[in-house]
């Protein structure tokens, strides 16, 4: 949001340059980032957090300068005088509360509030007689430096009010409402309305209305319909100022995919007490710019009113909290320049054993002597325009930033105890330790994904979120494939053709009425394997480079049995994807993403993915090394050539041989595959080399046939043909 000083400076002195200004602004929590000059005036680009909505206005602001630089805070205008008050207090409409306005005569305009929730409170100003002209130069010149475009003295007046202090307002064409009255109501069903920026839009039963005695007028809180906007013919206009609840308001925008600057504050909850002034402020501009005459006294129509706390602060507290103490004065003068009310509670410490006596800071004579020695806490009213203040913490939050964060010395925070590991921190670090060394980067992508994605990458209860940001995240995710299938296509969108990632992290899913969170990890790659070079080129990473991977990783795990079976999702490859199964339980499963899938987004490299189950993985401990001696006697190796069907796979023919239990047996591998020739359609043949070798002894003779008589027999036993040789 653009911020001008020449502006801030009409209601607060400051006796610092614009420059000096942006940094002491910045300091104090209102983030300048950056200062521009603008035909001769200096405009501040202001990054305002969504909790400070009684900031984004130049009164705002200017109130956060007044207690800064110690000055007073000048009213708004006559309008402002009295109504938002002056000097320390900075308090709208007196009380915290705010009060109704004045009793009407007879016959005077109506305001009917008919859902008390979401409008508790609605002020308007007939004014009668006005001309429509241009704005006047100052007007329209500080409307076009905070990026808003001058439309006429009506809306103008509207719009600057709203810079000025923050509060929507509305001016209709009073000729254009019907029935002499204003009725806020929920959208009846069927109704229309055509907003502001020309679009006809079918109302819902819950949106809020602003009506007149036959039809919506207006989007409460959003935007002004277009059958009663300001016009060249207007001759009398009605002043709307109301406070509207914000999740309606937000949901009404989100309904409707509307968002303009009136919604974005009410969104975030308006200033309850300002109604009356802003409504006063823009019958005043009115005045000024296009004449006409206000027709007897403001409406305002309370239907609730919406309270503020009393929060107690206790001086300990902010010097625990702080790490110094801050001068009681100082407290108090901080906490008033900002609008709060504040009664001083001192307790004096009474005979001993005896709880402390409480003396008012506001009493006389002997109390005061008593005070010096006393601890004074606080009770601290808080205003209207403050929603994001609610504890006391947030009080002693506002004296910091006020106060100086620099004003505070650098000290070490105390601490007692000891880091505390997580449980399975260092099966998480081995995975990250031997990922890494494996070339891969980690990476971490937002717990959030699409509906499209939550159902096709898992078959998980999806936890769908109340208030997303977007469709794209608009649940939480239930598998980390799509976060790391998004970073991938990210690389390759930006020219980087190499790309290996993996995340740990959580997913979630949704159990009867209860939502559970379960450790996953993801891996994503594609590209080349291999620097590249005139020797060595470097050639496309595959299935087997992923399957190799994940080995190496599992192998870090104490397990009595590892192997992979054909058991993938439906997402990946059918031939190009499998299961990695650990101690009877699915660790992971792993493959190339279907090609469908991967045109469908666009990717035009094969990628592949492999998602781990962590819950399932880190209930084995991590595989201790040991010493084992080399073996001085020497290693026997025999080759089995069998006939298998197409259907036994290798690791079905490793697993019955090793099932054997030989202790001799080091190790046994495919050393070739072969089909076609004189090997019949829908068969393979395979030369199996087993490694055999004793720690104690030479291996004789009938120790290799009584072991590959073993091996024989249990290859047989599923179909097995031995070849000769």
């Amino acid at each position: 949001m653009k911020i001008l000083p020449n502006w801030l400076r009409e209601f607060v002195e400051i006796p610092v340059d614009d420059r000096r200004l942006a940094d002491d602004l910045t300091n104090a929590g209102i983030s300048v980032e950056s200062v521009d000059t603008v035909n001769g005036q200096s405009v501040f680009d202001v990054d305002f957090t969504p909790n400070r909505v009684d900031a984004m206005n130049h009164y705002g602001v200017a109130r956060d300068c007044a207690a800064v630089y110690v000055r007073e805070l000048k009213g708004l205008g006559a309008a402002g005088e009295g109504a938002r008050g002056s000097g320390d207090s900075g308090t709208p409409g007196g009380s915290p509360g705010g009060a109704p306005g004045p009793t009407l005569t007879p016959g005077a305009f109506k305001i009917e509030i008919e859902d008390a929730q979401g409008c508790a409170r609605y002020t308007a100003q007939v004014v009668r007689g006005i001309k429509i002209a241009p704005s006047p130069e100052k007007i329209a010149q500080r409307l076009g430096l905070v990026e808003a475009r001058p439309i006429n003295n009506i809306a103008d007046a509207s719009n600057y009010v709203l810079f000025e202090m923050g509060h929507p307002t509305h001016c209709f064409d009073l000729d254009l409402l019907e029935g002499g009255k204003i009725v806020v109501r929920r959208a009846r069903k069927g109704e229309t309305l055509k907003t502001l920026d020309g679009v006809e839009r079918k109302l819902h039963p819950e949106d809020l209305v602003i009506a007149d005695a036959k039809r919506p007028v207006a989007l409460a809180g959003v935007m002004g319909g277009f059958d009663t906007m300001i016009t060249d013919r207007t001759k009398n206009v009605l002043i709307e100022s109301a406070w509207f609840d914000p999740a309606s308001v937000r949901r009404t925008a989100r309904r409707h995919d509307m968002h303009t600057d009136a919604s974005h504050r009410f969104e975030r909850g308006a200033d309850f007490g300002a109604t009356p002034t802003a409504c006063a402020r823009v019958a005043q501009l009115i005045l000024e710019t296009a004449g006409g005459k206000l027709e007897d006294e403001q409406i305002d129509a309370l239907a609730r009113t919406v309270e503020r706390p009393t929060l107690s602060l206790r001086r300990s507290e902010v010097q625990r909290i702080l790490g110094q103490d801050v001068p009681e004065q100082e407290i108090e003068r901080i906490l008033r320049r900002l609008g709060f009310g504040v009664t001083g509670r001192a307790l004096i410490p009474d005979a001993p054993h005896r709880r402390p006596r409480d003396v008012s800071t506001t009493g006389s004579g002997g109390a005061h002597a008593a005070i010096a020695e006393a601890v004074v806490d606080f009770q601290v009213a808080v205003p209207t325009w403050r929603l994001d203040v609610e504890r006391e913490i947030d009080l002693i939050e506002e004296i910091a930033r006020i106060y100086g964060f620099d004003r505070f010395e650098s000290t070490l925070p105390s601490f007692a105890g000891a880091v505390v590991e997580q449980p399975h921190e260092k099966k998480a670090a081995k995975i990250r330790e031997r990922l890494l060394a494996l070339g891969y980067n980690e990476a971490i992508s937002l717990a959030f994904i699409s509906h499209e994605d939550a159902q096709r990458f898992s078959q998980a209860a999806i936890v769908e979120i109340a208030n997303p940001v977007s469709e794209e995240a608009s649940v939480m995710r239930n598998s980390m494939v799509p976060g790391i299938l998004g970073m991938v296509a990210y690389n390759l969108n930006r020219g980087n053709g190499d790309v290996r990632l993996f995340e740990q992290g959580t997913i979630f899913e949704r159990i009867g009425e209860r939502v559970e969170e379960r450790r996953r990890g993801c891996i994503g790659a594609t590209g080349r394997v291999g620097e590249g070079g005139v020797h060595a080129p470097a050639r496309p990473y595959t299935f087997f480079d992923l399957k190799g991977d994940l080995e190496t990783l599992l192998r870090a795990f104490e397990h009595r049995s590892l192997y992979f079976d054909e058991h993938a999702l439906d997402y990946y490859h059918p031939g190009r994807s499998a299961r990695a199964v650990m101690d009877g339980a699915s660790v992971a499963r792993f493959g190339q993403l279907h090609p469908q899938l991967a045109a469908e987004r666009k990717l035009k490299q094969e990628v592949f993915l492999a998602e781990l189950d962590l819950e399932r993985l880190f209930t084995h401990a991590l595989r201790q090394p040991f010493y084992r001696e080399i073996s001085r006697y020497p290693a026997v190796e025999r080759d089995f050539s069998f006939i298998f069907d197409d259907a036994v796979t290798c690791e079905r023919v490793r697993s019955l041989v090793e099932a054997l239990r030989i202790m001799e047996l080091r190790s046994v591998e495919p050393a070739e595959v072969f089909r076609g020739g004189a090997i019949p359609a829908g068969k393979y043949s395979m030369l199996l080399r087993a490694t055999f070798q004793s720690s104690e002894r030479t291996l004789r003779d009938e120790d290799m046939a009584t072991w590959s008589a073993q091996i024989v027999k249990a290859l047989q036993a599923i179909g097995g043909v031995l070849r000769s040789s």
